[in-house]
């Protein structure tokens, strides 16, 4: 593992040496390609805090921080290597593969909805800070599996993004993407999990303020309400990006109907503008309207899997 790591960061000042004169473009590259890969980064930190549910607050800083590590060996040690090989022998299977992981996202979204609409609830995990080290040690790994398909998801769209670039750009910029994502994500994770002990420090603190003492208890009783709203969010992301890669994919491979419905639905709603058609407007209702038709499609399309493989995904539970 620390051979493993100094040679990484040998191969990363090399690149830094290599690429000075482009990290602008490396810079730029890692910031479109973490907008793209943007559903799956809110699903992953609306994800994570179930995993530290019942911890100890001692603990979860600690976990959130395995979870860390293990994320970034996951992208760098992982995936990075596999992902530049096969963007080198065989970039034709970065589209099937994108579409194998935007229809996972459908489905993952999918399920979401349809689990609140028909009233099922997840399983629950077995709170570590009850049952000791073993229990913590299965979250964290249950938590670090749960980011490996997730990563990946991020580090073939990032790599999508940049598959015409040369192999120097490619690793440069997903390694950078690997480091934002991971610290950004899990950094607000570790945030989002601490702030009701903040608000609880606050409320029980006879030194502060009543005015201090009542925002430490809309704190506490607000977080839940937070975390719902950042699943809800996470779960609208997934399905616009799921839906999008299945319908792009689609259209490269000759399917080029939803590929036309969206744009054809873009179009129409941006000219209803009128004179502010070719403005800034006329963009982001054109982009809102795709991006709508995406989440629709992803929707049916996940629902579509879930029909076929709920009845074994629920026996198997």
């Amino acid at each position: 593992m620390a051979g493993g790591l100094a040679a990484l960061l040998d191969d990363v000042a090399a690149i830094a040496k290599m690429a000075a004169s482009n990290i602008d473009d490396v810079a730029g590259a890692a910031g479109k390609t973490s907008m793209k890969a943007a559903g799956v980064v809110v699903d992953d930190a609306a994800v994570t805090p179930r995993f530290v549910a019942g911890v100890t607050p001692a603990r979860e800083l600690p976990m959130i921080w395995k979870i860390t590590k293990g994320s970034l060996f996951n992208k760098l040690i992982i995936i990075l290597p596999l992902a530049l090989v096969l963007s080198w022998l065989a970039p034709w299977a970065l589209t099937p593969i994108l579409m194998v992981g935007g229809s996972y996202l459908c489905f993952e979204g999918a399920e979401k909805v349809w689990d609140k609409l028909l009233g099922h609830k997840a399983s629950e995990e077995e709170p570590a800070g009850v049952s000791g080290g073993d229990a913590e040690k299965r979250l964290v790994k249950s938590a670090i599996t749960t980011d490996l398909i997730l990563s990946a998801e991020i580090m073939i769209i990032s790599l999508n993004e940049v598959a015409d670039q040369p192999m120097l750009m490619r690793t440069g910029t997903l390694i950078v993407v690997a480091f934002i994502i991971t610290l950004a994500v899990y950094g607000a994770v570790a945030v989002l999990v601490k702030m009701d002990d903040v608000g609880l420090h606050f409320a029980q603190s006879e030194e502060r303020s009543p005015v201090v003492r009542k925002m430490g208890r809309m704190l506490v009783n607000g977080m839940p309400k937070v975390l719902a709203i950042i699943a809800l969010i996470g779960t609208a992301a997934m399905l616009w990006v799921g839906g999008h890669i299945v319908v792009s994919g689609l259209n490269d491979f000759g399917v080029h109907l939803p590929y036309q419905w969206a744009h054809h639905l873009a179009d129409i709603a941006r000219n209803s503008l009128g004179s502010l058609a070719q403005s800034g407007w006329g963009a982001s209702v054109a982009w809102l309207t795709d991006t709508a038709f995406s989440a629709l499609f992803g929707l049916l399309w996940g629902s579509l899997i879930f029909a076929v493989v709920s009845p074994f995904h629920r026996r198997k539970h």
